[in-house]
């Protein structure tokens, strides 16, 4: 009977995200909370864990990339991709998702894609490059890039579950960073050789004969880079050195009194301090009106997160609060066998959550709760990658559109889609390396 509740539990707790998906943005984490609330008005269940650090760091995280977004820091950060992947047009396969990597896991959003998106395609297109390449391998890197960023909603949420066992932020990301640097390189030698070479492909050849293809504008015109724009970036990006550095060097956190004793702030604490400092920086150095922050895309799309992550986070933590010993008992010997099973997981729930976090929220305390070691768990978080397993992201719609020539697509199948091989070399190569690193600590 007990496995019968957990079971019915289950499901529900599977439903109610499935319905959340559905309806998009925060209704994931509203239809969490209405899963707590049937957790405890039918099952006469407690309410579970609040992930509030997580969601605090989250929160001044977006404030101050809304600055800088608003002040017109992300235009100068696309600007200097755009001449990094023109630069090097002959290997803009390696080359673009690499730049994407960069930029988006230093702004700490997969959103930077959309800006440098329209330079792939016309580099590649002008240099006779299937951009199907470039494109599905640059944003599925986008992606993969949130668990390389000190200043993700994701990461956030795994230095929020790790650090109370002693792995520090940068332990994290001296694991997910090479792994996924690898990652991308092998997905570019792989992408490579996918499909047929752009003048031999028949749908490209059809549009060409057809008139339907003009050629891309060889000096599309970007937005004007400020001088304020370009102060704000080098604020932003100082606040994520500063804390990445803070997390490698125990010496730069700030000792504080606390029950007459000095302690040493915690690291989650001090990046929140951080983040709203830059903002302020960004506010009184760059003059932009406090008061427009939350009318940027970032904010917006940031303070969405903060209530998925709520929702379903509360949701998860109240179901694995009250099945713990079921739960645990059950998996704890099929993850002392294959605990690859962990990576598996974490991929299944960011496919169909389409959220890192709450994949990271969902899955890792699982994971610690098998006494799996904190570097292992790292290892197989870039699994997460998972949310492009299906072609639902805004960024894969979009990509399919801006491909001119036909060649990125969804296929009629669905899941045959130009992101499905990059997903699946990324999360395998990235976990594998990062199991080869975990294993040298």
């Amino acid at each position: 009977m007990d496995m019968l509740l957990i079971v019915i539990q289950g499901l529900m707790v599977i439903g109610l995200i499935a319905v959340g998906v559905h309806y998009k943005g925060m209704a994931i984490g509203l239809f969490g909370a209405v899963g707590v609330l049937a957790f405890v008005l039918v099952f006469g269940i407690a309410p579970g864990s609040v992930p509030i650090s997580a969601m605090l760091i989250i929160m001044t995280v977006v404030t101050a990339a809304g600055a800088m977004q608003l002040a017109g820091g992300i235009d100068y950060l696309v600007s200097l991709a755009q001449k990094v992947i023109r630069r090097f047009p002959r290997q803009i396969t390696y080359v673009a998702p690499l730049t994407t990597y960069g930029f988006c896991a230093g702004a700490g959003t997969g959103n930077i894609y959309y800006s440098l998106m329209p330079v792939i395609y016309e580099v590649a297109y002008a240099n006779k490059v299937r951009p199907e390449r470039p494109l599905a391998l640059s944003a599925t890197a986008g992606q993969l890039a949130i668990t390389s960023s000190p200043v993700s909603a994701a990461t956030a949420a795994m230095v929020g579950l790790l650090a109370p066992l002693g792995f520090k932020i940068t332990d994290i990301l001296m694991i997910t960073v090479p792994a996924s640097i690898a990652a991308i390189v092998v997905g570019a030698f792989i992408m490579n050789r996918r499909g047929k070479e752009l003048e031999d492909d028949p749908e490209f050849q059809r549009r060409l004969a057809a008139g339907e293809l003009a050629a891309p504008d060889p000096n599309p015109e970007g937005k004007a880079v400020t001088a304020a724009g370009k102060r704000s970036a080098l604020i932003f990006l100082a606040g994520v050195a500063f804390i990445v550095c803070a997390g490698i060097f125990e010496e730069l956190r700030p000792h504080v009194m606390s029950k007459g004793k000095s302690v040493e702030i915690d690291l989650s604490q001090l990046i929140q301090i951080t983040m709203f400092t830059v903002a302020a920086a960004i506010t009184a150095l760059c003059r932009i009106k406090a008061g427009d922050i939350v009318k940027s895309p970032l904010f917006d799309s940031g303070m969405v997160a903060v209530v998925a992550l709520f929702g379903v986070a509360w949701m998860a933590n109240t179901f694995i609060a009250a099945n713990e010993a079921a739960v645990v008992g059950g998996l704890g010997e099929l993850a002392k066998q294959a605990p690859i099973m962990i990576a598996f997981a974490l991929f299944a729930v960011a496919a169909i959550t389409t959220s890192q976090s709450s994949a990271t929220f969902s899955i890792i305390p699982i994971g610690i709760a098998l006494g799996l070691s904190p570097a292992t768990l790292a290892a197989m978080w870039p699994a997460v990658v998972g949310v492009f397993f299906l072609p639902t992201n805004g960024a894969q719609i979009a990509t399919v559109e801006m491909d001119g020539t036909g060649s990125t697509r969804i296929g009629a199948a669905v899941i045959n889609h130009s992101f499905l091989l990059p997903v699946l070399v990324y999360s395998s190569v990235a976990v594998g390396v990062g199991l080869l690193l975990a294993s040298l600590r």
